[in-house]
């Protein structure tokens, strides 16, 4: 029976989403609530920021992801779109501007010929869009999964660290608990997302852990900053 392989680069589209999302969301909450905590203000302006905070930032997410990857997919069908032209205004330009890149990659010319033969019969715009201009549909633009997943993402995230917030008393202690916490979601995130992508879940949790930490550092130092100057 032969070996099955289980490849991962179908998931890169949602899982860079949901990863980043979910990031920005414990991260920039975290960084926002604990920056007004160390301005020494009132517990219910420290939550009041962290509303606010996941309310913005999934909008914003999901507006920006979308944009992102739309302007993406114009560019892949615009490209589309002036392939298919060439294909229809120079057709045997195409067919050995095809076996060129095959005859580049390792076969002999006549093979290289008749591969590309046969894969233009087959699918022209295909073929050319796989191996001339690198679009597959594993990667292919996706805005409207990628808007949904990385605000969902970053809402539930961010939602995880009101949460605690909420169940902590007082601004000196949101100051070292919800640091920790972050840290703590950010590790076991990095470590899930390693995992589903197939790389070091050890060096996915060392990585989010300490561009979080840093963050939250920054973001504390200022608003201790900004307190003791008002």
């Amino acid at each position: 029976m032969p070996l099955k392989e289980h490849h991962r680069i179908h998931r890169s589209g949602w899982l860079r989403a949901a990863v980043l999302g979910s990031n920005d969301g414990i991260v920039s909450t975290a960084s926002l609530m604990v920056g007004v905590a160390a301005a020494a203000v009132d517990d219910r302006a420290v939550i009041l920021s962290g509303v606010a905070g996941l309310v913005g930032g999934a909008m914003s997410m999901a507006a920006g992801e979308y944009v992102s990857v739309k302007s993406q997919a114009d560019t892949l069908e615009a490209d589309l779109k002036l392939e298919a032209e060439a294909l229809r205004d120079n057709h045997e330009y195409e067919l050995e501007e095809l076996a060129t890149i095959y005859r580049q990659r390792g076969l002999d010319e006549n093979l290289a010929a008749e591969v590309a033969k046969q894969l233009t019969a087959h699918d022209a715009l295909g073929a050319h869009a796989r191996d001339e201009i690198g679009i597959t549909d594993e990667l292919s633009a996706q805005p409207l999964q990628a808007a949904l997943t990385s605000g969902a993402a970053f809402a539930s995230g961010s939602a995880a660290i009101l949460g605690v917030a909420l169940l902590t008393k007082g601004a000196d202690s949101i100051l070292w608990i919800l640091p920790l916490t972050a840290v703590v979601m950010l590790g076991l995130l990095g470590a899930l997302a390693a995992r589903a992508g197939g790389s070091s879940m050890l060096i996915g949790a060392g990585r989010v852990c300490f561009w979080g930490t840093l963050a939250m550092a920054l973001t504390a130092g200022i608003g201790k900053l900004l307190g003791v100057i008002v």
